[in-house]
């Protein structure tokens, strides 16, 4: 795996207002407006913030107009989070294959990340906002293989037989897409509560010790189901693994998975 991490670390590197944003948080002599003052200087970095604080992600009930009002209203770690969830696409971007329909790839981890956000809102995880840029980040190794290696990549894309991505992943390279993802985070020096989860997300054991684990791997279950049905259409979107630390209702899945069918589409818009 080092050689796809020393790869994609190498040749992007987060914007400086994602690394000054995380300093200003993690100093207590910073107050919440110098947050906005960071992402101020960036008038296009500053039109995303708005659009994405004004969607459904939060649907605050009147408008975020100005940055300034975004900090009190949301806070510096979702700010934050946006952020990340906003380079993202960049990243995304730089990594582009032409074995890969960039566009489709960039929808389906935006579901994941906005039912990851939906899941851990309503099952009361703490910092909420993080699931979504985690649960988007989550789909970038990816891409990574697929531009380092694509004749690998292309084998495993063949195989037809009844694993999951991820087995599949596992057989073919070794590793999965998603621990992949996690370690390039951890390289780029993410927080741990964004990175880790990513990481750990496909261990089954981590799955049953950690509700933010198995949350994201609930959601990335709930994600090939939903966006390649045919393939994954009998899949078991909560494992016992994952019931053993993560209570989740039936209708509060169901209504997770109505939100991000509904919404997907016009939040990852906002992003572009």
């Amino acid at each position: 795996m080092e050689k796809y991490v020393k790869f994609a670390s190498q040749s992007f590197t987060f914007p400086t207002v994602c690394v000054k944003i995380r300093e200003v948080l993690d100093d207590a002599r910073s107050d919440m407006h110098d947050v906005g003052q960071l992402i101020a200087i960036d008038p296009s970095l500053t039109a995303k913030i708005l659009r994405l604080a004004n969607s459904a992600l939060f649907r605050f009930p009147s408008q975020i107009d100005s940055i300034t009002k975004a900090v009190n209203v949301i806070g510096g770690e979702a700010l934050y989070n946006l952020v990340i969830a906003e380079t993202a696409n960049s990243a995304f971007s730089h990594f582009n294959s032409e074995h890969i329909n960039l566009a489709n790839h960039w929808q389906v981890s935006v579901y994941n990340g906005m039912l990851a956000k939906y899941l851990a809102r309503h099952t009361g995880l703490r910092g909420d906002e993080r699931f979504f840029a985690l649960g988007i980040l989550a789909h970038f190794g990816e891409l990574v293989v697929a531009k380092k290696d694509p004749g690998r990549y292309l084998k495993y894309c063949a195989d037809d037989s009844s694993l999951l991505p991820w087995e599949k992943q596992q057989t073919h390279f070794g590793f999965t897409f998603a621990a992949c993802s996690g370690e390039i985070m951890e390289r780029w020096q993410l927080p741990l509560p964004l990175y880790y989860p990513v990481k750990n997300v496909h261990i089954s054991n981590k799955q049953a010790e950690d509700v933010d684990i198995g949350l994201l791997a609930a959601s990335m279950r709930v994600t090939i189901r939903q966006n390649l049905h045919a393939d994954y259409g009998e899949i078991e979107l909560v494992t016992p693994e994952i019931a053993n630390k993560l209570v989740v209702q039936g209708e509060t899945l169901g209504n997770a998975i109505a939100f991000a069918d509904q919404e997907t589409f016009k939040v990852s818009a906002l992003i572009l």
